[in-house]
């Protein structure tokens, strides 16, 4: 809230009263820590990168999905993209992905699943599945 500071013209015309988003430092951050929340599930679990079957990330951003999964060494056709048909679904993406991922028989009995989120506050985490 604004607290005790009263709204004025100049104050709108100065934008402090706007909400403001740093991308590129959102992005980097999101990017750093879901490549790190990963990295840490695997390592925790003595996998690898090749031991996943599937990764489902969080679908805020392509360019972020992208990012992660780049600086993962994950291949293209590990990773369950459907942003485009949806948006940011937002803590709905992972469940929502999964499921579609699943009714495509994508997902293969035994095989590992990496879901990997970044959510509002930066907010990270990520979880291994096996189907």
């Amino acid at each position: 809230g604004i607290g005790k500071k009263n709204i004025s013209h100049e104050a709108i015309d100065r934008k402090e009263y706007f909400i403001h988003m740093s991308g590129n430092s959102t992005f980097k951050a999101a990017v750093k820590r879901m490549v790190k929340v990963s990295k840490e599930a695997l390592d925790f679990n003595e996998l690898s990168v090749e031991d996943i079957g599937l990764v489902i990330p969080h679908q805020a951003n392509r360019r972020i999905i992208d990012a992660v999964t780049e600086k993962l060494g994950i291949p293209q056709e590990k990773i369950f993209v459907n942003i485009e048909k949806y948006g940011n679904t937002s803590s709905a993406s992972i469940p929502i992905a999964l499921h579609e991922a699943s009714q495509a028989s994508l997902i293969k009995p035994g095989s590992l699943i990496l879901l990997v989120v970044v959510g509002a506050g930066l907010t990270w985490g990520a979880a291994l599945i096996r189907w």
